[in-house]
């Protein structure tokens, strides 16, 4: 199965554009990803730094990405050099001379000759941008160059006077999404979309939590996305109230909800979906009237996305009806202006209502909150964010008996478009009749 890519070209106008905003005479230095041990001699699946990758569409760890602005300004690339000793037991390398040429960049050299020849690009510099306490070796690395230049007076070395952080320089280059990024979001929506169908459609009573997740991580892998963007949470029962539950080790019960927060990451892009939907596949009276507050709540939250809109507007929407929702329901009493002014939901509304996504799950961008933590930044077309109002009800709240133990979310993932938004989760069912349609088809 063939996945939109992004073309190198893309690549290279993204550091073109971060070069266009360093100041002059700078050098900016960002880093691959180093593989992690996950114990002895075996290693957890390889994830390439976001910024790295952004900047560069390289996979391999280790590497370093250099740019230099001058009166001319160049991309330099330190990558592992070929190796067939190594190459026949991990795998295939790409070298300094095919990384040259494949990932466009005017100089590739191998890691061996990082402490000679990165000092030279980092002398006479006024200023050096990197994103300082990220990775501990780095930092080591970058002080000895300049202490190198320090030292080398005589030989002519100066070091740059100037350190910035160029971390929210790459993230609000990352808030806005290309058409090629869209593209991929929307299949790793697609393909997660497929897998909450799945997994509706597979689960009864007597299955376990980590049989679901299961199939979710088949849809994934079979379909092109190899690895989950995060820690699939698969819980049942009150397992749903608890939010980020990833045991995933309890017997499904019939009349209980099962809770699934699942997405795909492909192409180094997250898909972030959570839908909740009855174990037997037919919702209780309670659970459908629960169930339809947050999604009525989702609704009007979603409805609210345009350019010059925000998250605080967003909120606003969703925690009236779920206020509104809580008090038909005899959860909340009194009067509901009141309760509506104090934010009387969020006690049972507990996290946020959205975040941004793009190659994180919780990905990098500024909110722009005031002082009272409301989020007031505005909207523009190619912002990627989720959308997912809750109610987690445990076993031990103070109402009646017939919602303990309730945790619900919808989560949809929804792009700014020029007039409005576009949902990109389009094929997992969340309304009630579609949700017992689906399972209704149980495993075919």
């Amino acid at each position: 199965m063939k996945h939109t890519r992004i073309d190198i070209s893309e690549f290279i106008e993204r550091r073109e554009k971060l070069m266009a905003q360093m100041p002059e005479n700078s050098v900016a230095l960002i880093p691959a990803n180093k593989e992690v041990t996950r114990s002895r001699d075996t290693e957890f699946l390889f994830c390439q730094d976001k910024d790295f990758y952004y900047l560069t569409g390289f996979h391999e760890p280790d590497a370093l990405l250099v740019l230099v602005k001058t009166f001319e300004c160049e991309t330099i690339l330190f990558c592992r050099d070929k190796d067939p000793l190594q190459e026949v037991w991990h795998g295939r390398r790409v070298g300094a001379e095919k990384a040259q040429q494949d990932f466009k960049v005017d100089h590739a050299y191998t890691l061996d000759e990082l402490e000679q020849v990165l000092p030279m690009y980092i002398n006479g510099r006024d200023a050096i941008l990197f994103a300082q306490g990220l990775q501990e070796e780095f930092d080591r690395l970058v002080f000895a160059c300049l202490d190198v230049l320090r030292n080398g007076a005589k030989q002519g070395f100066s070091a740059p006077t100037t350190t910035i952080d160029i971390r929210p320089m790459i993230s609000e280059m990352r808030l806005i999404k290309s058409d090629a990024e869209i593209a991929v979001m929307r299949e790793a929506n697609i393909i997660s979309g497929n897998a909450h169908s799945r997994a509706m459609r597979f689960t009864e009573h007597g299955t376990f939590e980590y049989q679901v997740e299961a199939e979710i991580l088949h849809e994934f892998a079979f379909n092109g996305a190899r690895a989950a963007a995060y820690g699939s949470i698969i819980g049942g029962g009150e397992n749903a109230t608890i939010l980020h539950y990833t045991d995933n080790d309890e017997v499904l019960i019939d009349e209980e909800l099962l809770l699934i927060d699942a997405g795909a990451e492909l192409s180094g892009y997250a898909a972030d979906i959570t839908r909740t939907f009855p174990v037997n596949g037919k919702f209780s009276e309670e659970q459908a009237a629960l169930y339809q507050v947050v999604l009525d709540a989702q609704i009007a939250a979603i409805e609210t996305i345009k350019p010059g809109s925000n998250f605080s507007l967003a909120n606003i929407a969703a925690e009236k009806v779920l206020t509104e929702g809580l008090l038909k329901l005899g959860i909340l009493s009194g009067d509901i202006d009141t309760l509506i002014e104090q934010r009387a939901c969020k006690k049972y509304f507990i996290h946020g209502l959205g975040h941004w996504l793009g190659l994180d799950v919780h990905d990098v961008g500024d909110y722009q909150m005031d002082e009272n933590k409301q989020q007031l930044r505005s909207f523009e077309p190619g912002m990627v964010m989720t959308i997912e109002p809750g109610l987690y009800i445990d076993g031990e709240a103070d109402v009646e008996h017939k919602w303990q133990g309730l945790g619900i979310r919808i989560e949809d993932n929804i792009l700014v478009t020029a007039d409005g938004y576009e949902n990109l989760t389009v094929n997992a069912p969340k309304t009630i009749s579609d949700i017992e349609a689906m399972m209704a088809n149980k495993k075919n």
